[in-house]
């Protein structure tokens, strides 16, 4: 990895171009499949007719599908292709660290814990992203082809799969563009961390200060000159599960959430009803110390 004296390499020049390609696409189909899902309303017919009409929305939208999936199998077997040769590991691929480290940010950020947890490369943030968007692209991808040739479809699968496939096409595409423009767009840019921007995915560096509080385990990994951990156990292996790994992380941080979040609201709720259960509670009447009376009285 290159590094300078205020900056590091992070991201090489095919991961640059594809975040471009990616965001690009990612445009182009929100605004040409938004119109398509609220036809009915002005807005929408408004933007159709600025674009030229519903034939051509159609066009674009499916022309950015096919190279939204033309980009999302070449990025697929980059990464798999260099792991099972060896030469490289699937480094957001999520790992236990990463589920435990999800739970102690959450209790770390409700003031539960003392200091945050450490992160490498990448963190659990950026994998929940990364893997929302790889399985969203691939329900995208595999609902799209079906509405795109149903008949040729229809001849392998049960023809009851098309409406269904619209309704997981249009939803999936809601709740992605909602994803982005809350989740990703916050932790990337607007977070106290990255505000104003987070330019590292663009020119490829990141400044060295940054790196070492953000991600001090691969900083320290890089000062001390140390490679990664080499892969373990079959890439075959490493590949497939990849996946699965993947959709549990995603299916793991929003039901953490509620857990942690909802049992410590519970706690705190418990402690102000005891506290004010103390307060409305009578006080005890004194009683009368027995004795001689004090001299004072006599």
């Amino acid at each position: 990895m290159s590094t300078s004296a205020s900056s590091v390499v992070r991201f090489s020049r095919r991961a640059r171009v594809e975040h471009v390609a990616v965001m690009s696409l990612f445009v182009v189909l929100a605004l040409t499949g938004f119109p398509q899902k609220f036809f009915p309303d002005p807005w929408a017919q408004a933007m159709v007719g600025a674009m030229g009409g519903i034939d051509r929305v159609r066009w674009l939208h499916r022309a950015a599908g096919l190279l939204f999936a033309c980009l999302l199998a070449v990025h697929l077997g980059g990464a798999a292709w260099p792991t099972l040769r060896r030469r490289a590991r699937l480094s957001l691929v999520p790992e236990g660290k990463d589920f435990q480290d999800a739970a102690a940010m959450l209790r770390f950020q409700l003031g539960t814990e003392a200091q945050p947890p450490v992160f490498d490369r990448f963190d659990y943030r950026q994998k929940f992203e990364y893997w929302g968007l790889v399985l969203g692209g691939a329900v995208m991808v595999a609902t799209g082809f079906l509405l795109l040739f149903p008949l040729a479809a229809t001849a392998f699968v049960s023809g009851q799969l098309v409406p269904v496939a619209k309704v997981a096409h249009s939803n999936e595409g809601l709740m992605a563009f909602l994803v982005v423009v809350t989740w990703h767009i916050f932790n990337a840019h607007l977070s106290p961390e990255a505000f104003p921007g987070d330019s590292s995915i663009f020119t490829g560096r990141i400044a060295r200060e940054r790196l070492r509080h953000e991600h001090p385990l691969e900083y320290a990994r890089i000062m001390e000159g140390r490679a990664l951990e080499p892969l373990a156990g079959s890439p075959w292996w490493s590949v497939l599960l990849a996946p699965i790994r993947g959709a549990m992380l995603v299916m793991y941080l929003p039901g953490l959430g509620f857990v942690i979040v909802g049992r410590h609201l519970a706690r705190r709720a418990w402690r102000a009803l005891s506290s004010f259960r103390r307060a409305r509670a009578p006080e005890p009447a004194e009683k009368a110390e027995s004795g001689e009376p004090p001299a004072s009285a006599a």
